[in-house]
Parts: structure tokens; sequence; C-alpha cells
């Protein structure tokens, strides 16, 4: 089962459930950028308690694992929780929207695409970039850099730059920012 298939069945419960979500991470990184491999979909959603129960109703048993107090739990938490395609062995993060000032910020910038004929919400290009750096600093991942500069390589002459400048000032993301760029061969004068 490829990658789109999972998309496609996801997204549609996503839907059914009424769900407004928006993908992220590297499938999101990918579209922009440069892929690479995963097994993993990461999805920012934002939900209510009845749209999760929903939501894990939409999910045939016989074909997904997702637990609900799980679920629960991780929107109470503003966490995550694990879908899991059990055929094909695709994960998916369902990731509770946060209520700070860039996640609102970021969900409100999402963008209808269509991913291998699959139309689904996407986060921005800046927002990758920014949500990347600070999944950088957080885990001071050289991976996250890779994939932020895969999609600045490919995508910097049409980002806007100061949104990037703002959100890295606000959040404290110099150093992660600096490694991206030069890894990317974006001279500073650029910016």
């Amino acid at each position: 089962m490829s990658a789109s298939d999972v998309l496609q069945r996801v997204t549609s419960a996503l839907n059914q459930a009424d769900i407004p979500y928006m993908l992220s991470g590297s499938f999101a990184s990918a579209f922009y950028g440069a892929s690479r491999s995963t097994r993993d979909i990461d999805i920012v959603i934002e939900a209510t308690p009845e749209q999760m129960r929903s939501l894990v109703q939409a999910l045939p048993t016989d074909h997904y694992y997702v637990e609900l107090n799980s679920a629960l739990e991780a929107l109470r938490q503003e966490s995550m929780f694990n879908v899991i395609d059990q055929k094909s062995g695709w994960k998916i993060d369902l990731i509770i929207r946060k209520s700070r000032p860039f996640s609102l910020k970021e969900f409100s910038r999402r963008q209808l695409v269509k991913l291998d004929n699959v139309p689904l919400y996407i986060a921005s290009a800046e927002d990758i970039v920014i949500s990347k750096l600070e999944w950088a600093k957080l885990g001071q991942s050289h991976r996250q850099i890779e994939d932020i500069a895969g999609i600045l390589q490919v995508q910097w002459k049409s980002m806007d730059r100061e949104y990037i400048r703002e959100w890295i000032t606000e959040l404290g993301l110099g150093k992660e920012w600096n490694d991206a760029r030069v890894l990317a061969g974006i001279d500073e004068s650029n910016l």
C-alpha cells in the first residue's frame, strides 16, 4: 500500500469526523523540498472530544489500530497519539494543535494542495521550516536541518522571508537557522 493510499484514507476519515488538519513533518518537507524515506506521516489536527470519538469510529478496527483513550489524553495535553495502518505498517502521528501563538498562526496558514493526486491541507513552506527548526533545537537533529536546507534550496525565492525572520527571533531559533541556511548555501546577504 502506498503513502498516497494511506493519506487518502486518513484524510477521508478526518474529513468525515469534520476535523481540520494539516500535513506536516517529513511528507510536508518532501512536498516543498527533497524527499527522504520514512514510514511515518505527521498530521496536525484541531479537534473536540466528540470529533475524536467520530474519528476513531471512522477508522475500522480490522484495518487500523488506534486507542480512543490515548486520543482523548493527547487532546487534553496538546500532545500526540498514533494511528497504525495494520495492513501496510504505516504509522500516522496525529498531533494536537497547540494553543501557543506560532501554532495558531501556522494552522491558519495551511494550504489545500494535491499530493500524489490526493487533495489535502498542508502547512506552508515557511511554517514547515520554522517547525523543523524547533524540532532541530529540541532534538539536536541534523536530519531536520537537512530537511530545512532541502526546502530552502527549492523554495527560497518564493518564501516570505520576513515571516520566517520574525518567528526565528520570537522562538530563539537563530543557531538552527544559521546551520540550515549554510547547508542550503544561502548567503546571509540574501535575507
